[in-house]
């Protein structure tokens, strides 16, 4: 299987090719990091609720605590500590589930974001890069025996722009009938020559 053509201009277009598929998927990524960076920051105010809240319910549990533990004083002094630390506990939580709703939005945008391009230049550059890598494989096969020449040249009548056929020779299907080994050489070179091989 060949990677490259063996004519410069052919081969100096695919590897400009590849390496702007390769910057491309590159930049995206890379986007998409930054995008899931930004979003994260998004969560700072639920980490703040989070931290301020269990801060809360901690301070309030231990001032209701204390006041438990003072003899003569009855429990219910110490219910609305016990109360507000519960509320600051629920705050507490409302930080937490506020930043595991930002860092789901940060990945699902970033996934979509990197996905979707990269997917769309691939199913357009990969199957013809495939192809092209199958095709000219094959020819380069074929180009090194006579009957491979042949089919080269059957494939050239066959595949080939009429224009470029006319540029050979008007009569060039007529010669290649007749077997004619410089008709046949002529179409083997300019289907070679279509996939940038010698």
């Amino acid at each position: 299987m060949k990677v490259y053509a063996d004519r410069a201009p052919v081969a100096l277009r695919q590897v400009l090719t590849d390496v702007l598929v390769v910057v491309w998927v590159y930049a995206w990524v890379r986007l998409g990091m930054m995008l899931f960076d930004l979003i994260q920051k998004l969560a700072v105010p639920g980490q703040q609720l989070e931290g301020a809240g269990d801060g809360l319910a901690r301070n309030l549990g231990a001032a209701g605590d204390k006041i438990k533990g003072v003899p003569g004083v009855p429990d219910s002094v110490a219910s609305p500590f016990t109360d507000a630390a519960g509320a600051a506990t629920s705050l507490a939580n409302a930080g937490r589930e506020q930043q595991t709703i930002v860092h789901d939005l940060a990945w699902v945008l970033s996934v979509v974001i990197v996905v979707l391009p990269v997917l769309l230049v691939i199913a357009v550059w990969l199957p013809l890069r495939i192809r092209w890598m199958r095709s000219a494989g094959s020819a380069a096969q074929l180009r090194a025996v006579s009957a491979g020449r042949d089919l080269l040249a059957l494939r050239a009548l066959t595949t080939q722009p009429l224009k470029r056929l006319l540029r050979v020779d008007p009569e060039i299907a007529a010669r290649w009938r007749r077997g004619d080994p410089d008709a046949v050489e002529a179409l083997a070179r300019l289907q070679l020559r279509s996939l940038g091989l010698h």
